[in-house]
């Protein structure tokens, strides 16, 4: 098998596993384990199920997705990105359909991944991106306001206005210890985030609320009042129902489900990257992702993908290899074997206070409100992809606003292109031919990058890998942008990466040449000049000259 598509656990095992590094990971198992347990139950009621299949689809995609992907820190299972399509489907093909639609997106997944399509997620726009995940935000919070408020509504229906036309019709008639309850357990979640990080707060406001419901014999609605036909433990495998009517049917959102789990991966193993120093296999990934869905199909499980939170929990727990995940996943199915009765006892308004903390992570407030301050046409892709996603469905969403990003940067290129007459031509010292060697008369410590060409989303990645690629680190880097004629947010965004990463590592960053376009998205994009963050020169040779006073300076300084 080649290498890129061998599972990282493989090659974590033939560098050397001991039994310290079964000991970390599998710390870092239970810690993770200990916050999937009640997120995954929260996700499955959400999405239009039950607890237990969440807790299916944790126990037996989360084993797959680290035994099989191609991420050393990658944890899977059901995601809140899931629940508005698992809604739909759900609702349009009955449960049947959508164990039939994730068997189908883990075939394309598979057969995604052996094609060579992992590296596709940098082509899909910063903005859309953000704008799907926050609208998707937007219509979880929104699902469980009756849960929380304990209206007496028996289903809601999936659309947001018509959802929220229900909720103001019965709104006088929410309940008292219900929205004490939910309120209760969101502020002791909240609370714990801030005063005792490491805490599993979800599962300490879950046990807290539930122990209150019982204790006080409080009149509120629990998983036991609304499921009281639940299954334990894990099911028999089985091939869902098929007839080719449903397969046709499902199709559709087979491939949206497909392409979520993807970009929700393979966006979960950048940044384990990141945060680990670690690089993935984006192909691997897919192939594993692809049967992790496959396999939860057949135990009548969700979707699942890799999960951004519980990997990064992963990472911050000590995990070393893809093993962590696998002893996650382990951990809780012990749990579903030996103690799924207590599940029971668990309020739906606690519940509701979980997802309510999951969609405020996913909304990404923070990064919503910067790509608000930049230009016209990001701005318009953000705000379109998030209006669309809430009113009418993920699918369209994602399909105009790729579109019609792919149609401002085509608009944006043909400004690019100037002709000029040649006595509109000056000298400049920063516009060398291609032939000319940049590297001659380089200082000691100090590399250089010269940049050719617009830096938007379709390149950012490629951008990042090849400053990554840099060897020893340098006390000085030099990236030449006076070839760059247009940034938008997402070479923004990897532009900001690579500051923060050499930043972490001691080295200086110095962008020479800058025109006045990217230079003006990059103030908004907080690497400006007032921000000290990177340093400025007018043409590569004065930041030849600032990285060798900088040398001086460091020499001084010894």
């Amino acid at each position: 098998m080649p290498e890129r598509f061998t599972p990282k656990l493989i090659t974590t095992l033939r560098e050397g596993y001991g039994l310290a590094d079964f000991r970390a990971d599998a710390i870092a198992g239970l810690t993770v384990a200990i916050v999937a347990l009640p997120l995954a139950m929260a996700l499955g009621i959400a999405s239009g199920a039950s607890p237990d299949k969440g807790l299916i689809t944790a126990v037996v995609a989360g084993f797959l997705i680290s035994g099989l992907g191609g991420s050393r820190m990658q944890v899977g299972g059901p995601t809140g990105a899931f629940v508005v399509v698992i809604f739909n489907v759900i609702a349009r093909h009955g449960y049947d359909g959508l164990v039939l639609a994730t068997l189908f997106a883990g075939v394309i997944l598979v057969v995604a991944g052996y094609a060579r399509l992992g590296k596709l997620i940098r082509f899909v726009p910063h903005p859309v991106i953000t704008g799907f995940t926050a609208g998707i935000a937007v219509i979880i919070a929104s699902s469980q306001v009756k849960d929380f408020l304990g209206l007496p509504l028996a289903k809601a229906p999936a659309e947001f206005l018509p959802q929220w036309q229900a909720y103001l019709g019965v709104i006088r008639q929410w309940s008292v210890p219900t929205l004490l309850i939910g309120l209760g357990a969101l502020g002791l979640i909240v609370a714990l985030k801030k005063a005792a990080p490491r805490w599993p707060g979800y599962l300490i406001a879950v046990v807290a609320a539930s122990a209150a419901v019982g204790l006080l014999g409080l009149p509120v609605d629990t998983i036991g009042s609304r499921f009281p036909d639940m299954p334990s433990g894990l099911p028999a495998p089985a091939l869902p129902a098929f007839t080719l009517a449903k397969a046709q049917a499902v199709m559709p959102s087979a491939f949206t489900i497909a392409f979520l789990a993807g970009i929700e991966a393979l966006l979960s193993a950048v940044v384990a990257d990141g945060m680990a120093g670690t690089k993935h296999r984006p192909n691997q990934e897919l192939v594993g992702q692809g049967v992790a869905n496959i396999a939860s199909s057949l135990f009548g499980g969700l979707p699942a993908t890799g999960a951004i939170a519980r990997t990064a929990t992963n990472i911050r727990a000590g995990a070393r290899t893809p093993v962590s995940g696998m002893c996650h996943a382990a951990f809780l199915l012990l749990f579903v074997l030996f103690a799924g009765g207590l599940m029971a006892y668990v309020p739906m308004a606690a519940l509701a206070a979980i997802l309510f903390m999951v969609a405020l992570g996913m909304s990404e407030y923070r990064r919503f409100l910067r790509l608000l301050r930049l230009p016209g046409g990001d701005r318009a892709v953000l705000l379109l992809t998030f209006a669309l996603t809430v009113m009418v469905d993920l699918t369209t969403a994602i399909a105009v606003g790729v579109t019609l990003a792919s149609l401002l940067f085509m608009m944006r290129m043909s400004e690019a292109v100037q002709v000029e007459g040649r006595s509109a031509i000056q000298a400049d010292p920063d516009l060398d031919d291609e032939d000319v060697d940049q590297r001659k008369g380089l200082p000691p410590g100090v590399e250089v990058f010269r940049i050719a060409g617009p830096l938007f989303f379709g390149v950012a990645g490629d951008l990042l890998d090849t400053l990554r690629n840099v060897g020893q680190k340098p006390r000085v880097v030099i990236l030449r942008l006076r070839r760059v004629p247009f940034l938008d947010a997402s070479g923004a965004a990897a532009l900001d990466q690579f500051v923060r990463q050499a930043a972490a590592g001691g080295t200086r960053v110095i962008i020479s040449g800058a025109q006045r376009q990217p230079l003006f998205v990059l103030t908004r994009a907080g690497l400006g000049r007032r921000t000290g963050r990177v340093d400025y020169a007018p043409d590569y040779p004065a930041a030849l000259a600032m990285a060798e006073s900088a040398g001086t300076e460091v020499t001084g300084a010894e």
